[in-house]
């Protein structure tokens, strides 16, 4: 309700910015979902968070070079490398068995897609008009994305068993469709805007991070060696990676 009258209040901005919104809204929405969901059927989780995790802030950080022209400073090199570290120190549980142990499949190419839309979303949004709010941003963009997926959720209904309803599944959909979209996309379009896409894109290296801080509290697991290491590069690395007034003095 409150984007539909901001969006009411914006809609000549928006209609003046369609092509643009249209791409974002194909990129971000429609082909990440699906690239993402789709490797989910195809690959192990390992893979879904290693893949994921590690190069969607490095094709963010190339593309952002290349189209927005930000500078990729040793510093941020730097940080990057310490976060890939940390996320590949936790996922593999230490283990040297567990990467020798790692296979490519069909799901990891999809995963590789779904990041490097992702990343190209992540630059799309630092160039979003000032003249629309993040609400209607949000608004429009996932209309865009929920028509432009709608034709293929129809075949898909027509050919696959119906959809057997249960209270874990639409809890499931509940979170993602509130937490990990509308809240998560917010709070990531809003991090653009004030920090920029590089720096943006790095501080994705803290999901696994949070994912095992919440299986610790939700699922009773326990933290190990290996959790604080991992936690401990990661947040080294982004520490590293937004030391901005030291990279600043380097480069005048």
């Amino acid at each position: 309700f409150i984007g539909y009258k901001k969006f009411i209040a914006e809609k000549n901005f928006v209609f003046k910015n369609l092509t643009y919104l249209f791409w974002v809204a194909l990129i971000g929405i429609t082909f990440f979902n699906t690239f993402i969901y789709i490797a989910g059927h195809t690959t192990s989780a390992i893979n879904l968070a290693l893949i994921g995790t590690t190069s969607s802030p490095v094709f963010a950080i190339v593309l952002s070079a290349i189209f927005l022209k930000e500078r990729i400073t040793p510093l941020r090199i730097a940080g990057l490398l310490f976060c890939i570290a940390g996320v590949i120190v936790l996922l593999s549980k230490g283990s040297i068995d567990t990467l020798v142990a790692f296979r490519f499949t069909a799901g990891d190419v999809w995963t590789l897609l779904s990041a490097f839309v992702f990343a190209i979303y992540t630059v799309l949004v630092r160039r979003k008009p000032a003249t629309i709010s993040p609400i209607t941003f949000l608004f429009a963009t996932f209309i865009g994305g929920t028509l432009l997926l709608l034709p293929f959720f129809i075949m898909e209904r027509l050919m696959m068993p119906p959809v057997i309803w249960d209270k874990h599944l639409f809890g499931s959909i509940l979170y993602i469709g509130i937490g990990a979209s509308v809240i998560g996309f917010l709070c990531w379009n809003a991090a653009i805007a004030r920090i920029g896409s590089v720096r943006t894109a790095l501080f994705g290296n803290l999901i696994p991070i949070f994912s095992t801080m919440e299986a610790v509290w939700l699922l009773g697991e326990t933290i190990t060696v290996v959790h604080i290491i991992s936690g401990a590069l990661v947040i080294a690395g982004l520490v590293l990676a937004n030391l901005k007034k030291a990279q600043d003095k380097k480069l005048q």
